[in-house]
C-alpha cells in the first residue's frame, strides 16, 4: 500500500512540474528571430514574449492570437498563436508553443508560419 501511495506522489509531482520542464526546453525568441529563423525553428518550442493586438476565439476549436513585441518590421514583426488557452487585446503574455510551417485549413486559410498548440501566461 505505501508503494502506491508513494508511487501517486511521485506522480504529481511530476504534473506539477511539467510546465516548469516545458518552458525550459523552450528556445526563447522574439517575434522577428522566429520569422527568420523559422525553417531552423520548424518543429520545436519557442518561447515568446509580448503583447496580444488581434484575437480570433472559437475558430477550428482553437483560438488565434496575433502577438507583437516590438521588434521586426512589417511582415516580420506579427506572430499568429494558436491554443485552446485565449487572452485579450492590450495583454502582455508568455507564449510557449510548436512552430509549425506551410500551414493549410482549406477555404483560403493558409499559414506560411504559426506557433501552434500553445501554452499562453498572461502578466
Amino acid at each position: 500500500m505505501n508503494l502506491i501511495k508513494m508511487g501517486i506522489l511521485v506522480c504529481l509531482a511530476m504534473l506539477i512540474s511539467l510546465p516548469t520542464l516545458v518552458s525550459a526546453s523552450a528556445i526563447k525568441k522574439t517575434v522577428e528571430a522566429v520569422h527568420l529563423e523559422r525553417t531552423k525553428l520548424s518543429g520545436k518550442q519557442v518561447q515568446i514574449r509580448g503583447k496580444v493586438v488581434k484575437v480570433n476565439n472559437g475558430i477550428m476549436k482553437r483560438n488565434f492570437l496575433h502577438v507583437k513585441d516590438g521588434s521586426g518590421k512589417e511582415g516580420t514583426d506579427d506572430l499568429i498563436v494558436t491554443s485552446k488557452q485565449t487572452a485579450n487585446i492590450g495583454d502582455d503574455v508568455t507564449v510557449i508553443g510548436t512552430v509549425v510551417l506551410d500551414t493549410d485549413f482549406g477555404f483560403g486559410y493558409a499559414y506560411p508560419l504559426l506557433v501552434e498548440k500553445s501554452e499562453i501566461q498572461k502578466h
